[in-house]
């Protein structure tokens, strides 16, 4: 169940971070909200899940997408499924890609916006 406060904070994290500094890792994120084991990355995810439908709901890009694997240049696969079941993504896994880095634009011209 995700902490609703550990989803304001990422939110005001990712909010905040320049453009030059994102996307950031899990972890770095993990990191920046003070986070200490056991399961920061769990915890990290389930807020950004949290972000997710909160952002689907007010029909905003999803901040969620400044976060990406330390494996890659994109984020883990629970931000795909629940990109798709959210009706964000085509459930096309090979369109993932693309339309995560749409995704990635929007988020950022609604920064600078």
């Amino acid at each position: 169940m995700p902490d609703p406060k550990l989803a304001a904070r990422l939110r005001e994290l990712l909010t905040s971070l320049p453009d030059e500094g994102v996307p950031i890792t899990y972890q770095q994120a993990a990191e920046a909200l003070g986070l200490s084991p056991p399961r920061t990355i769990q915890r990290v995810a389930l807020a950004l899940e949290a972000l997710m439908r909160d952002d689907v709901a007010a029909g905003c890009p999803l901040i969620a997408a400044l976060v990406v694997s330390r494996r890659g240049e994109l984020p883990r696969l629970g931000f795909f499924e629940l990109a798709v079941e959210l009706g964000r993504f085509p459930a096309d896994p090979a369109c993932h890609e693309a339309a995560y880095r749409q995704e990635l634009e929007q988020v950022l011209a609604a920064r600078s916006a």
